[in-house]
């Protein structure tokens, strides 16, 4: 490996150093405030590490590794929304009786599980990072293993997750067999001369049924709102954000390299998925009276818009990237105010503990109903560019069908969102809700961490040019 190539996987080497930090912090018995503020600075330390390197890119690392603008894109996308979940996390955590210290190391784990998988470009990484990913998740997801829907969670995601994978490793042996390479570029030199076999064309639907569990993709979805909704919260936001980033920027890579979006079978499949997504998204979250079981389908039907750039290939990939920008950052901003509205006993996941939420917390309020209208994408939020470069992208491509499904299915969206918000607003209960009692700094830097997203949301909803200029510059790369 040579000196650029090292610096290239600097950022990277930061992220897998973090864990072992954690893990001596924890021989040596510290606190879970060291450990929350040093995995803090870890994470800082990573970002600081990927603008160093930044004219160093694009640098392949030959045969596992490539790390480009793409991969820059989607690891920073990674980073920021981790710094955010471990401020969740440290607030989630620390007037509970389980120990959080062991926690961080499964989070810091997932973490780099994720950021592997934006720079794969071959089997082996990408089963490495998937893995690395999934094994973290099953302890993550029922950490609280006194609740009762906790532990039930877990053994869900890990049933399912671990037959994915079955599938994921039977697709790449097929596609082995057939081309006798594992590296996406070889892949596709070889299809390019020989064409796609019927073996290769089972193997690249098996690798889909993968990766569409990991996305939750309709009809791969089953064990979304089960696991939404038994998991901690900062943990369900973790697993709607830096997961999905994660798989869905290596099927972007994967798709790129082998033109998977050329090949007329597979675009009919993926598009029957995206609008089965859409459709049972959105109506199957019209039925919830659970808020985080309702924004479990909910991110079903807005990965189905994703797929929508996804079909159109390179002219979607700036599209994809800043909505799923926009979908991170409300989605941080709705977890965090359900973690803020949690107890030590139970998660603030029922509809009726939101109701007359503005005459409690007016802030905590207008922070829910930014990120809800965002989801819902309406004007001068974030969610309404990012929709709209999803419609223009799918109308220069011609995908009229789908163009059609997504706005007909976001006016469903619509009508939940703003039933949630109406309840926001609606008169209080006559019995108080009793709401966290925190560190003053930490409730301070909690609210500022709100308050800063939800103004994102708007900037971003008003002046998106900013970040698709940038975009466009890191995809050049």
């Amino acid at each position: 490996m040579t000196y650029l190539q090292f610096l290239a996987l600097l950022p990277f080497i930061i992220l897998a150093a973090a864990a072992i930090v954690v893990i001596l912090l924890i021989a040596f018995k510290q606190s879970h405030t060291v450990i929350q503020v040093t995995g803090f600075m870890m994470m800082c330390g990573v970002v600081l590490a990927m603008w160093y390197v930044r004219n160093t890119l694009p640098r392949e690392i030959p045969p596992l590794l490539v790390v480009d603008g793409l991969a820059a894109l989607f690891t920073g996308l990674i980073i920021f929304s981790v710094l955010v979940v471990g401020l969740l996390s440290y607030i989630y955590f620390e007037e509970r009786e389980e120990n959080p210290k062991e926690y961080y190391i499964l989070l810091f784990l997932a973490t780099l599980g994720s950021a592997v998988l934006t720079i794969s470009r071959h089997f082996i990484s990408f089963f490495i990072g998937l893995e690395l990913l999934s094994v973290s998740l099953y302890a993550l997801i029922a950490y609280l293993r006194n609740r009762n829907n906790a532990v039930e969670a877990g053994v869900k995601y890990l049933m399912l997750a671990a037959l994915s994978s079955a599938f994921l490793l039977f697709g790449m042996a097929l596609i082995y067999m057939e081309t006798g390479s594992m590296e996406f570029s070889a892949i596709a030199r070889v299809i390019d001369t020989t064409g796609m076999s019927v073996l290769f064309i089972m193997g690249i639907g098996l690798i889909l049924v993968a990766i569409g569990f990991k996305l939750a993709l309709v009809p791969f979805h089953l064990w979304a709102a089960d696991v939404y909704q038994g998991a901690p919260a900062p943990v369900t936001a973790f697993i709607a954000t830096v997961s999905k980033i994660g798989v869905f920027a290596v099927l972007i890579r994967f798709a790129d390299a082998i033109h998977l979006q050329q090949n007329v079978l597979a675009v009919t499949i993926i598009t029957i998925m995206a609008i089965a997504c859409m459709i049972v998204g959105n109506i199957l979250a019209l039925m919830q009276q659970n808020v985080k079981r309702l924004l479990a389908y909910s991110s079903i039907a807005h990965f189905g818009y994703l797929l929508v750039a996804f079909l159109s290939g390179n002219a979607g990939i700036g599209a994809a990237v800043f909505y799923l920008l926009a979908y991170s950052i409300t989605l941080l901003s709705a977890f965090g105010v359900i973690t803020l509205l949690s107890t030590t006993r139970r998660d603030a996941d029922d509809l009726s503990v939101y109701r007359g939420l503005f005459w409690r917390s007016p802030l905590m309020a207008a922070i829910f109903t930014v990120a809800l209208l965002s989801l819902a994408g309406i004007p001068l939020t974030a969610g309404f560019p990012a929709k709209f470069f999803i419609l223009t992208t799918g109308v220069q491509q011609h995908r009229w069908l789908l163009t059609i499904v997504l706005v007909l299915t976001s006016v469903i969206g619509l009508f939940y969102y703003l039933r949630i918000i109406s309840t926001l607003f609606a008169t209080p209960p006559l019995t108080p809700v009793k709401e966290r009692t925190l560190h003053p700094f930490f409730y301070v830097a909690t609210y500022a961490s709100l308050v800063v997203l939800m103004c994102l949301l708007g900037w971003l909803g008003v002046y998106p040019g900013f970040i698709v200029e940038n975009v466009r510059a890191f995809l050049s790369f």
